[in-house]
């Protein structure tokens, strides 16, 4: 088990205004929180791990594919691997991404 609390999560900035912060993990899943600031955005891109995301608050903006979807608190969504998306933000909006299996990258 591998217990990580806030003060102690590995935090970087991928993008301007994005913050992640890598939560739990294991050998199969992790758990990460993204704190976007108004205005901000995350540039398409893809990868190998599932990844499913739940608003904690605020909006994002969330392009699947050619899909595009506008998530409030409480909504989530499962992202396929190897789907391209891209995620942005109007207001300040923070959010949970679970992946399978863990982001060696993020660690």
């Amino acid at each position: 088990m591998k217990l990580v609390r806030t003060n102690d999560a590995v935090s970087a900035q991928p993008f301007p205004g994005v913050t992640r912060e890598t939560l739990a993990y294991g050998e199969q899943a992790m758990l990460t929180r993204n704190t976007f600031a108004a205005g901000a955005s995350l540039a398409a891109h893809a990868h190998p791990h599932e990844q499913v995301t739940y608003v904690i608050e605020g909006e994002l903006k969330l392009i699947l594919g050619e899909e595009t979807l506008c998530l409030g608190p409480g909504d989530s969504v499962c992202v396929p691997s190897n789907v391209p998306h891209a995620a942005s933000a109007e207001v300040h909006t923070v959010v949970l991404d679970a992946f399978a299996p863990p982001r060696e990258d993020f660690l």
